[in-house]
């Protein structure tokens, strides 16, 4: 068995993971985002350290059995360390693997959270699902492209059987790919990134700037339900932005099969409509019609899964 953690801006997820089934599953509010935003990055290593080590170990302790860990984490992951993580400020070149591996005497290894999810709903989109046996050499020839839809939008790139992280860690980050020449601010540091007009976050700010009030994004999916023409109009941009951003990613990699997954696209009623237009506008003509949309089936699972699956395909000398 394996453990597979999906590290959220505001929650965090530990599953238990026999095969391709999560058996064991803890969720937890840890609202990791503000409290990197509150503390100075040094206190605020130490207490996701703390959070995640105390949850580990008591998973561990009602599963000795387990073998590996995989941490799926949002950010810029390279050579197993956290480069940069816009959404969980100050976390610049930390290793958070190292400490929960000595402490934990277990294996841990840490993946960029969109490519574990990536990888999960690849291996369960499968007709007969196999984890791969070595991480990179699956030999399948069907890809898929994951998109993430939380408090960012993250992305993850499958290719042939293989989780593509790129050479530093950044490959498929789709959430920052610009959109709106001198737009809003990112916390990547740039402006006009998609994810601040189709993440959770950037439809709560869409609605603000529109309205004066401070909804997130399920009160204002509730008012669009309601007939709420700004709260419609929020969605509708984030549907645009995802859809501008994608048409350019499929351009490049041209994979024919796209997951959309993460917690906003419980609100996909609203977001298709525009969606769809600008992905058929800004696709070239022989890719239209051919690119599969499919919401995710495996819920917040495939994070845990994924996460799970990569950490048992490293090599060893690979892990921590």
């Amino acid at each position: 068995m394996l453990i597979g953690v999906d590290v959220g801006g505001t929650n965090l997820r530990i599953g238990v993971v026999d095969g391709l089934r999560v058996v064991n599953e803890v969720r937890i509010h840890a609202d990791f985002s503000v409290l990197c935003r509150g503390s100075t990055p040094a206190q605020a290593l130490q207490a996701i350290h703390t959070t995640l080590l105390a949850v580990l170990s008591d998973t561990l302790r009602q599963h000795p059995g387990v073998t590996a860990i995989g941490l799926g984490f949002p950010g810029f992951i390279v050579a197993g360390r956290v480069a940069q993580s816009p959404n969980l400020p100050g976390l610049l070149d930390v290793d958070l693997a190292t400490p929960l591996s000595q402490a934990l005497n277990c294996p841990v290894s840490i993946e960029n959270d969109a490519l574990a999810a990536a990888y999960g709903e690849y291996q369960l989109s499968l007709p007969s699902p196999q984890p791969s046996p070595v991480k990179g050499r699956g030999g399948l020839k069907r890809g898929l492209i994951y998109l993430g839809l939380g408090t960012g939008v993250g992305g993850g790139l499958i290719a042939k059987g293989v989780a593509y992280p790129g050479e530093h860690g950044v490959a498929m980050e789709v959430g920052h790919i610009l959109v709106e020449p001198e737009g809003r601010l990112c916390g990547c540091g740039n402006r006009g990134c998609m994810e601040q007009y189709a993440s959770a976050s950037g439809v709560a700010f869409s609605y603000l700037e529109a309205t004066g009030k401070q909804l997130d994004a399920h009160q204002v999916a509730l008012r669009a339900d309601a007939g709420d023409v700004h709260a419609i109009a929020a969605y509708d941009l984030a549907g645009e932005k995802l859809a501008q951003a994608l048409a350019q990613i499929i351009k490049i990699v041209d994979i024919g099969h796209v997951v959309i997954g993460g917690g906003m696209s419980a609100a996909w009623i609203w977001l298709q409509p525009a969606f769809e237009k600008r992905l058929d506008h800004d696709l070239i003509p022989a890719l239209r019609g051919k690119i599969q949309i499919s919401l995710s089936q495996a819920g917040d699972q495939a994070g845990m899964i994924g996460a799970a699956l990569l950490a048992h395909a490293m090599p060893v000398e690979a892990h921590v």
